[in-house]
This record gives structure tokens, C-alpha cells and sequence, in this order.
């Protein structure tokens, strides 16, 4: 590994220089308040709702719960719209907003294996068949924001795009161990203990994306994994 490929100094990202903790990890930290949970449950289960309607469900004042709403809305999380009412003014209505998102589930690991399995019924290999294309599509993605002259550069981009995929990924160097990537959780590791290609497709992509050899080592202690990704000149 040569000095000129990598610049010598100790890769040193945190969760925020990387590209921030995951949005569902900001989000439950700003929603760390008592009743904001319960307000934006009852919210998500209507076409929205005023403060009064609100506070009725709840057994609030109208000001405590107008206070939650305000502060939820100026963080994003709700916006309002105003509901014409039969007789007199409109009223304001909130509602929440896609920054919650992450909050709800989406499609899971449970239901991308159903597919998957499926997909198997109906020929032998097209779950792998599948995967691959998934991996492609992520390079061919990625190809526009792994940028850089240097492998270094390159590893350091990548790491920040995948901790704001949920990788919680880190790019490392020292004169000792060269450079690595290290990530602690795999948001498709189901998936990879059911299809063992799934390695090799990763490791794949990584190369491609990163113009460098890759070698990934896995390390299990109780409930923590580490993924370690060593990175080496072609």
C-alpha cells in the first residue's frame, strides 16, 4: 500500500461527519418528549386533526397539546391546512409529514424474502438472478456519489452514503492495518444468511465502486457484528 495511494492520516469520521446518525435515530430523538408519540399515532389514523379534536382524545388542555404541535412543526414533522367548517372561519388542521416516515414500517426483510422465495417457485435461479440485478442497480446508483481520485477518497464517500443507508459504515486508515472500511449492522443480513452469492455480489459492488481488491471478514459478540472491509491496491 503506498503512501501516494493513501494520504497517511487516520480516516476519523463520526456518525455526524459521516452523514449524520440514521433519519429514524434523529427522529426519535427530537420525539424523546412526553405525549408527541401519542399525538402523531393519532394523527397518522385521520385525514388530520385539529388541536381541540387533539386535546378530547388525549384528556389535554387545548394549550398543552397546541404547544406539542408547534414544536413538532417546526421541526418538520407536521403541517397544517386549513378545513372549511360549515359556519365560521376554517380551522386549522395538522398533519404529518413524509419527514416521519421513517418512523413507519416499509417494506421488510420478512417480505423480501416472501418474494424471493417465490421468485424460486417459479424458476431455480431467480432469487440469485434477482439479487444480482438489486446490486448492479446500487452501483450503477452509487457510481454518482463514490467520486474521488483516490481509493481513500472513494472508500470515504462510500462509507458516508452507506451509514445514511443504515450501515452504520466507517472509513478507516493507519500505516499498521492500511485502509478499511468497517460497518456495524446489515440491514440485509437475513438475506444473506438464506443466499450465501450475496457475499460475493457485495464484495463485487465494492470493488467496482472503489477500484481496489476487497477482502470482508465477519466478527460476532453476543448481539454485535462487525463487518470489516479491507481495502488494497489492484
Amino acid at each position: 500500500m503506498s503512501q501516494s495511494e493513501y494520504d497517511g492520516s487516520k480516516t476519523k469520521l463520526t456518525l455526524y461527519q459521516a452523514a449524520g446518525v440514521t433519519n429514524y435515530l434523529k427522529i426519535l430523538r427530537n420525539l424523546s418528549k412526553p405525549h408527541w408519540f401519542e399525538i402523531i399515532e393519532l394523527i397518522k389514523c385521520s385525514q388530520g386533526m385539529a388541536v381541540g379534536e387533539l386535546a378530547e382524545e388525549m384528556g389535554m388542555s387545548y394549550m398543552g397539546v397546541k404547544k406539542h404541535c408547534l414544536a413538532m412543526q417546526k421541526l418538520g414533522f407536521l403541517d397544517t391546512w386549513r378545513r372549511p367548517k360549515e359556519v365560521g372561519r376554517p380551522e386549522k388542521i395538522y398533519r404529518v409529514t413524509s419527514k416521519l416516515d421513517p418512523l413507519f414500517p416499509q417494506i421488510s426483510n420478512e417480505v423480501s424474502m416472501g418474494i424471493l422465495d417465490a421468485a424460486a417457485q417459479l424458476e431455480p435461479n431467480a432469487a440469485e438472478k434477482l439479487l444480482f440485478y438489486f446490486f448492479r442497480s446500487q452501483a450503477e446508483e452509487l457510481l454518482e456519489v463514490v467520486t474521488g481520485e483516490s481509493v481513500q477518497e472513494r472508500a470515504e464517500k462510500f462509507a458516508a452514503e452507506r451509514t445514511r443507508r443504515g450501515y452504520y459504515s466507517f472509513c478507516h486508515y493507519n500505516e499498521e492495518e492500511g485502509l478499511y472500511i468497517v460497518e456495524h449492522h446489515n440491514p440485509l443480513q437475513p438475506l444473506f444468511e438464506k443466499y450465501e452469492t450475496l457475499e460475493r455480489m457485495e464484495i463485487q459492488m465494492f470493488e467496482r465502486l472503489l477500484g481496489a481488491h476487497v477482502e470482508r471478514t465477519v466478527k460476532v459478540s453476543s448481539g454485535l457484528v462487525r463487518y470489516r472491509f479491507d481495502l488494497s491496491p489492484r
